[in-house]
């Protein structure tokens, strides 16, 4: 009984000190639903905003409140060599450059650039090669848009 009563005081201190929740209702995540994402028309593109849509957890039912924009860069390096001179590993560089818009046109819009480097065997074999490559490609796309997201929470929590 004693604890119960702490507790709800414990509570009733948290309301009164203008303390909300970053993914509570009232919070930046429940705009994130509404963010309407784009990006370039190629593989990588199309899995970032695939990503990105996933971790925001895109409504279409709602119109949204937001656009965001991503150009995304990578890059592929080969890391260790064979005796044969090949590559045995790389190492893929994604950067991914974006920009929140509010569709209201109220205030300016927000930009942010993260980078994510991962690293993928390199296969003798065409197929395993293609898939390692592919495999590497998810791996960088869904952390970027786990740091996108990141940026943007912390964005929209700013008053």
């Amino acid at each position: 009984m004693r604890a119960a009563a702490l507790g709800l005081v414990a509570l009733m201190g948290l309301s009164g000190c203008g303390f909300t929740p970053m993914y509570g209702d009232a919070g930046a995540g429940g705009a994130l639903s509404r963010i309407a994402v784009t990006a370039q028309d190629d593989r990588l593109g199309y899995r970032v905003r695939e990503q990105l849509e996933d971790a925001l957890g895109r409504d279409g039912a709602q119109a949204p409140l937001y656009r965001l924009e991503t150009v995304i860069e990578q890059s592929r390096r080969p890391l260790g060599r064979r005796i044969d001179d090949t590559a045995t590993r790389y190492e893929l560089t994604v950067r991914g450059a974006w920009t929140l818009t509010p569709l209201s046109g109220a205030t300016p819009p927000l930009t942010g650039v993260e980078t994510v480097t991962t690293t993928y065997a390199a296969a003798d074999q065409p197929y395993a090669a293609i898939a390692a490559q592919q495999d590497g490609e998810e791996r960088a796309a869904a952390e970027l848009a786990r740091l996108i997201r990141l940026d943007l929470l912390q964005a929209l929590a700013r008053p």
